[in-house]
């Protein structure tokens, strides 16, 4: 029987943008009229019939090689059409898994074969899956034990001897390699398809963003871009590599010091790079740049070449006929651009430019630290203004997200957001990542719990901090809920650990105080964030999964710390904060190692009329105490400075010491 199958999640043509994924969940949500509302799921069915029609047309797709042919039996093959990979944000034009399945979270994979559809994501967003896909789909959920991986399906579901076709710009080469080796277990094969069948559906696409493209003063980046490259080419040095190639898009604007817009919340910009000793290439729309970006990287030292974005392939394959040596290629680029490089030349390992940028230097700690005390002021008025206005009951999701963005906007260096925020009421706020919309928006009153999830895009910095208020009174069960939630931010702010850590080694003392009663929350505890870069940041973060990539937690990181707890339908608590890995002072050194713990960098309030003081240990109201000091201190001089006397005494109000 013949088969073709599609599957895509969203991603953007090769470029990596994000590693790390927010956590979220979608629940029903209750609009300003407080009834129930669900989202109509998206109808797919003419759009599938119309996918399953391409995969039978052999001008689209391709037969497989005679050879093949004959290796599988003779059997008619099956096709894979693949738009896959990690990213979160990403271009409208990019979103195909939305557009075939009606799916809006950000991971996810949809498998289309002849009779079946099937989508893969896990527990942050079983409950939207099910809520915007049709009864087409079937929701596979990912974490339960008898839940079969993408592959493992597969393998059951087509025939022995099925020919899988895949987009090989859309598929990163690790997956690639690990996809080809278990299918190949199972009697089938992978080979390229150069056709995306979804965007032959997609007829009203949107356009591929071309924004402009600026420079970054050595003032926020603390290194120049010659200094960046000269730390490259050394790594390349000791990898035996005559040239790199560079496809995540936050490691290129880093390198070059140079910022877009092309994906929104996140700085950064379509394109490729390639550096070799002799040349730094920048493969990008040169229209994009402004003539300041283009002074930038044409000084005399820095030698960066202006290239069509086209044209990796050809300067790739120009390349490899002048030099011997290996070629180092991020084992997360497209297995497209990895095929480029013949095997005995490939080199296939992290980048060196992942880790360079996940540890900042001394500029980037000062700019970090100085724009979440900004920012935190910011959240102040917010905050302070949302306790006058909720017994009045005037203000929704929407609008009260919309009055934080004004606040921010009058801080020093704001560019934007870095993520959508998540305002949420009540039920929504058991939804992770929840994003209100115009059916779903709450009003914000002294009923329910309200979760504020944000962040902004400085030039100094990136922020992202979620608190967790009640503007009337809260019921006990959510005050031990939120006190455990608490204990598990201290229990990972006051850890003190090996130098090189795995963050995976961390994730259990976010969760203790839940698990001592039998509960829990299934996202992770937290992820890196950028220096006005991205907001999530690989290659660390802490999590109960492991991460392939971690090098370990290493002295000027900045994670997040963020445990939460969810009661689906009713409830949610999360309480984050940014915090730098710093030297501990500790009075033993196991073997020379040297000790880290953390310093919390983000200096807004924790309400403590939420707080069981009877759950807390003495060292927990000591931290408390000493962190609300903290916030006084920095954050109070900041708003006595621009004038904002009410967000101040509110500041003090929610701050006063607990015994």
């Amino acid at each position: 029987m013949e088969y073709l199958l599609g599957l895509c999640a969203e991603w953007r043509s090769d470029n990596r943008v994000i590693e790390c994924v927010k956590e979220g969940e979608f629940l029903e949500s209750t609009p300003v009229s407080g009834e129930v509302c669900v989202m109509a799921p998206k109808t797919t069915t003419p759009m599938l019939a119309r996918l399953r029609a391409l995969m039978k047309n052999t001008a689209h797709v391709p037969q497989p090689a005679p050879r093949l042919h004959r290796a599988l039996g003779g059997r008619t093959p099956a096709y894979l059409s693949i738009s896959c990979g990690q990213s979160e944000y990403i271009a409208p034009c990019d979103q195909r898994r939305a557009f075939i399945s009606g799916f809006t979270g950000s991971a996810g994979t949809a498998i289309i074969t002849e009779k079946d559809a099937a989508l893969w994501t896990d527990g942050r967003y079983f409950l939207q899956a099910g809520q915007e896909m049709d009864d087409n789909w079937t929701l596979m959920k990912q974490g339960l034990p008898k839940t079969p991986s993408e592959a493992k399906w597969l393998n059951k579901t087509l025939d022995v001897g099925s020919v899988i076709g895949v987009d090989p710009y859309l598929l990163e080469a690790d997956v690639w390699r690990d996809y080809s080796r278990e299918l190949l277990g199972g009697g089938h094969s992978i080979i390229p398809v150069p056709e995306n069948l979804i965007d032959l559906l997609w007829t009203d696409r949107p356009p591929r963003p071309a924004e402009c493209v600026v420079p970054l003063e050595l003032k926020y980046t603390g290194l120049s871009v010659e200094e960046k490259l000269a730390s490259v080419r050394r790594d390349m040095e000791e990898e035996n590599a005559f040239m790199i190639v560079i496809t995540a898009l936050d490691e290129i604007a880093y390198l070059y010091n140079l910022r877009g817009s092309d994906i929104e919340y996140n700085p950064v910009f379509f394109s490729y790079a390639a550096v070799t000793q002799d040349e730094a290439a920048l493969f990008l729309n040169k229209s994009q740049l402004t003539a300041a970006a283009i002074e930038a990287v044409s000084t005399k030292d820095c030698k960066v070449t202006i290239r069509p974005y086209e044209d990796l392939a050809k300067f790739m394959s120009e390349q490899l006929a002048l030099h011997f040596g290996k070629v180092w290629i991020c084992n997360h680029s497209s297995q497209a651009i990895a095929q480029l490089v013949p095997k005995d030349k490939r080199l296939s390992k992290l980048s060196p430019i992942a880790l360079m940028k996940a540890i900042k230097n001394p500029t980037e700690i000062k700019g970090m630290e100085f724009c979440h005390v900004r920012d935190a002021a910011a959240l102040c008025r917010y905050f302070a203004w949302l306790e006058k206005e909720a017994p009045r009951g005037n203000q929704t999701e929407i609008s009260a997200a919309d009055q934080l963005q004004k606040f921010r906007e009058e801080q020093d260096d704001y560019v934007g957001l870095s993520f959508s925020t998540i305002s949420s009421v009540g039920p929504n706020a058991a939804i992770v990542h929840y994003k209100p919309t115009l059916e779903t928006d709450s009003r914000i009153t002294t009923k329910e719990v309200y979760l504020c999830d944000s962040g902004g895009q400085y030039k100094d910095g990136t922020t992202d901090v979620t608190r967790t208020l009640h503007f009337g009174t809260p019921s006990k069960f959510f005050q031990e809920c939120y006190t455990r939630v608490l204990k598990g931010v201290i229990s990972v702010a006051t850890c003190v650990f090996p130098t090189k850590t795995k963050g995976n080694c961390l994730d259990s003392f976010a969760r203790k105080a839940l698990w001592d009663v039998g509960l829990d929350y299934g996202h992770g505890t937290g992820h890196g964030i950028g220096m006005y870069l991205n907001v999530h940041e690989g290659p660390m973060g802490v999590s109960w999964r492991s991460m392939p990539d971690d090098p370990g937690l290493q002295e000027g990181m900045f994670l997040s710390d963020e445990p939460g707890y969810y009661e689906d339908g009713k409830f949610g608590v999360r309480i984050e904060n940014i915090v730098r890995i710093v030297k501990a002072e500790t009075e033993h050194n196991f073997r020379d190692r040297g000790f880290l713990t953390f310093k919390t960098v983000t200096l807004v309030p924790i309400q403590t009329k939420l707080i069981d003081p009877t759950l807390l240990t003495k060292n927990e109201v000591e931290w408390l105490n000493t962190y609300h000091a903290e916030c006084r201190e920095k954050v109070g001089k900041v708003l006595l400075q621009q004038g904002h006397k009410e967000a101040y005494n509110w500041l003090m109000k929610e701050t006063e010491p607990i015994g």
